[in-house]
């Protein structure tokens, strides 16, 4: 019969991989966040990876509306699609891929291909009725006016 030993927690029959611990967990955020990471077959090359996609977009104010910026490298302003319905924009879209050609072979695919979408909720003081989108060097600019109930107003107070 074996001897028994007593069970350590803190030992592990595995080696311990520091790197393997950040992929994992880069992994998990990636996932989160919506952007597919790029994934390690082992110590071999990397293994490629079908990633859903959203363009990247940055949204600012001013005074007087929103304004949205969306990245849409290589897509046709006839391939994406704003909309608005019940206060929330839409944007939608496709980027295709790039069909090989005879005699030419990738050796790296690390952009994202296929359709898109991304949705954001107005803000109240927004006026969907207003919305102007324009397009132009990859980049789709979506201006969003503020209603005019919502600005500011200034009154002027007297004191007598």
């Amino acid at each position: 019969m074996g001897a028994l030993t007593r069970w350590d927690p803190f030992r592990e029959t595995r080696v311990w991989d520091p790197f393997k611990e950040l992929e994992d967990m880069q992994r998990r955020l990636s996932t989160m966040f919506g952007r597919a990471p790029v994934r390690k077959d082992g110590d071999k090359q990397e293994a490629m990876t079908v990633a859903e996609w959203a363009p990247l977009v940055d949204i600012s104010e001013d005074e007087k509306e929103y304004l949205i910026k969306a990245e849409l490298p290589e897509i046709k302003k006839e391939e994406v699609k704003v909309t608005v319905q019940d206060d929330v924009l839409t944007i939608a879209g496709e980027r295709k891929y790039e069909k090989e050609e005879k005699g030419k072979k990738f050796h790296r695919i690390e952009r994202a291909y296929g359709s898109f979408e991304r949705s954001f909720t107005l803000p109240e003081d927004a006026d969907a009725a207003k919305v102007v989108a324009d397009f132009k060097d990859g980049i789709l600019k979506i201006h969003l006016p503020k209603s005019e109930k919502a600005k500011p107003k200034s009154v002027e107070v007297k004191v007598g």
